[in-house]
């Protein structure tokens, strides 16, 4: 009967252990999730961090966000992880989600917030290459964007002897330190200009941005006496182009680089107004 009774307390013993360990098995906790820029612009991409604690091991850690999925990387309670840089305007909404060994799960809050780029800053936008030669549909005005940000140009418009002859749309976009060419003299293209463009007359081509406001202009001889431009000037087999791109002088350029970076070899033209 001894032998009986000194039993029986060591199985209840072994079977409170077990019980304990089981206890102790549940989910990871997500003390804190931060992220940085909080207010970033499109060249920004975000870097999510989130402080976990728990008895178990974390066996995965995932920030979702707007439908995709980015592993965390990290050991202990910091793991990371960097959602890409988005477009400007774009609204960004994000979970953290932990697995741990034990296969319990865990979902943060949810944390958001909206790309948002400096106002434009029109003074980056020129014109920078305008071409008369050739057939109409070859003909072209080319803009270039000095700038570290994308410009839209939904509203700009372009006039030719001071009559509006291209504006621009939704979508249409000079990247940073890009170019942007409007090709198709006389509606020949479907987002070309309008007017016809003579490499061999006098001409006035201004730049406005979507308020009205002149940016920039390419001026190639003057107004005649009867208040119209035209008048017959030395006919330019090239282009006319900024040396360097955006900044420079506007130069005579033998090859036509629409939407591309200007030639660096150029002569002046006496005729066009600096």
């Amino acid at each position: 009967m001894k032998k009986l009774l000194f039993a029986i307390p060591i199985l209840a013993l072994a079977f409170a252990g077990c019980v304990k360990d089981e206890i102790f098995k549940g989910p990871s906790k997500i003390d804190k999730v931060v992220f940085s820029p909080e207010a970033p612009t499109s060249k920004d991409a975000v870097t999510v961090t989130a402080t976990i604690s728990g008895l178990q091991t974390v066996k995965t850690a995932t920030v979702s966000y707007n439908g995709k999925d980015v592993s965390m990387t990290g050991s202990g309670s910091d793991w990371t992880a960097t959602i890409p840089a988005q477009p400007d305007g774009t609204d960004v909404s994000f979970t953290v989600k932990v697995v741990n060994d034990a296969n319990f799960e865990t979902v943060s809050d949810k944390f958001s917030y909206k790309v948002g780029d400096p106002a434009t800053d029109w003074s980056k936008l020129k014109l920078n290459e305008v071409c008369g030669a050739g057939a109409d549909e070859e003909k072209f005005f080319e803009l270039y964007n000095a700038g570290d940000f994308d410009i839209k140009l939904t509203g700009v418009t372009i006039s030719k002897d001071e009559e509006t002859c291209w504006t621009g749309i939704d979508g249409e976009v000079v990247p940073a330190k890009g170019f942007f060419a409007i090709i198709g003299g006389k509606g020949t293209t479907p987002r070309g200009f309008s007017s016809g463009f003579s490499a061999k007359k006098s001409v006035l081509v201004e730049l406005f941005d979507n308020k009205g406001n002149k940016i920039d202009q390419f001026q190639r001889g003057e107004k005649g006496s009867d208040g119209k431009w035209g008048a017959s000037l030395t006919d330019n087999k090239g282009s006319w182009s900024r040396i360097p791109d955006g900044t420079g002088k506007w130069k005579t350029t033998a090859t036509a680089t629409p939407g591309a970076a200007n030639s660096t070899d150029g002569t002046d033209d006496n005729d066009v107004k600096q």
